[in-house]
């Protein structure tokens, strides 16, 4: 079990006597999620310095510790029961994905620790946790909120579609998603005419695809993990879909930079969830400043060099959980989830509130498309135009290109 331990040395700690305020989390440093997981730990690093150089926590340095949790949900307990029993951390966090999160929730739950977490989708829903905060901006009614902008976006289209296809992989994140997407697609009247899985660890994709056209669906709902969201697009653009009006959904790993240099042009047209474009509908106090930092670093360590997508709300997680220490005057998970229930943080990722089940008190899932995008230059990810937002209409950058095969031009 790969370990790791991150503070800063400021000098006017060294006189103090004190121990560190030590922050304990599983995260994804190696296999298919370790692309998140390496961005999200740069910007907890980022933060932690930024925090130490203010004096720290209750005038104590911040010290963040973890393990690799390999990008597999059956390291989660065991790393967790550490982190609290044998290293005494005494804050605890997530690592980033819903499958991690779910497998952390009975340890943390058992401890009773407050338990900030990133992105998981509903998985506090059949828990019911009332220590529990998620960073995704699911909203309320996490299940229902992540593929109602993709629907709603569709049915914008003239003329609207009629049927829908549904696939994802058999895993946790997909399950919840797809059950979403089958409410509302019921919802708005779309006929579901393929709504099937596939076994985790599928590498060969083409005919999950030509099964999928052969019912000519008007529209598609993909919901997946890293590796398998790469597959699907590649297999859609071996196999064609030339009557399908629009595709895309919850494919986890397009906002990375790894992917979006090794699809490029292929990407075009394709509908994706996301948390931040570079349009001009998305500039929060200090994310650019972030940004800047990060990029200095990410290049030097080869981790994602855009951070888009987890990056700021990952130093936005830790910038909730240390104004809520500095409030309060404690590392009791108690009072530190009652302030935190009750108050509308600042972060360089906008305003943020919990409601719920600690979900997000109003929703902020982004659905953009892919257009303009030429070959398989990373830096033009940096521009504006390249992810067009078209959902919600509070950010909105740009309109909808259909059909598919016109907008994958």
């Amino acid at each position: 079990m790969a370990a790791g331990f991150a503070a800063s040395s400021i000098p006017a700690f060294g006189q103090s006597g004190q121990p560190p305020v030590r922050i304990g989390m599983g995260i994804a440093l190696s296999g298919g999620l370790a692309a998140f997981g390496k961005s999200a730990l740069l910007a907890m690093q980022i933060w932690a310095e930024d925090q130490n150089a203010k004096g720290g926590l209750l005038g104590r340095k911040v010290e963040l510790v973890y393990y690799d949790d390999q990008s597999n949900p059956a390291t989660v307990p065991g790393i967790y029961a550490k982190l609290i029993d044998v290293d005494k951390v005494d804050l605890v966090i997530s690592g980033y994905a819903t499958n991690q999160i779910v497998a952390a929730m009975p340890t943390v739950m058992q401890k009773k620790k407050v338990f900030l977490t990133l992105f998981g989708l509903a998985a506090n829903d059949k828990f019911n946790y009332d220590r529990y905060f998620q960073m995704q901006p699911n909203g309320p009614d996490a299940q229902a909120e992540f593929s109602k902008g993709f629907l709603q976006t569709a049915m914008t289209m003239n003329p609207k579609p009629q049927t829908i296809a549904l696939v994802g992989g058999d895993a946790e994140f997909p399950a919840i998603a797809l059950a979403g997407a089958r409410d509302n697609a019921k919802a708005l009247g779309l006929k579901v005419v393929f709504d099937r899985t596939y076994p985790p660890n599928t590498i060969e994709f083409a005919s999950v695809v030509r099964a999928m056209k052969a019912t000519n669906p008007d529209i598609v709902f993909v919901a997946s993990y890293p590796p398998d969201s790469a597959g699907m697009v590649r297999a859609v653009r071996e196999v064609g879909l030339d009557t399908v009006k629009m595709f895309g959904g919850g494919m986890i790993g397009l906002q990375s930079a790894a992917l979006k240099s090794q699809l490029g042009a292929s990407l075009n047209g394709v509908v994706a969830y996301d948390l931040y474009a570079p349009e001009s509908t998305m500039k929060f106090p200090g994310v650019e400043d972030f940004l800047v930092r990060y990029r200095k670093e990410a290049d030097k360590q080869g981790v994602d060099p855009l951070g888009f997508y987890i990056a700021p709300l990952a130093y936005a997680e830790l910038q909730i959980l240390g104004q809520a220490v500095e409030a309060t005057k404690s590392l009791d998970d108690a009072k530190l989830a009652d302030y935190i229930k009750a108050t509308a943080f600042k972060t360089i990722a906008g305003d943020i509130k919990f409601g719920k089940r600690g979900e997000w008190a109003e929703p902020r899932i982004l659905w953009v498309q892919y257009q303009g995008v030429a070959g398989n230059d990373i830096a033009q990810f940096k521009e504006a135009g390249k992810q067009v937002i078209l959902y919600p209409d509070t950010f909105k950058s740009g309109t909808l290109k259909y059909p598919f095969s016109a907008a994958s031009k």
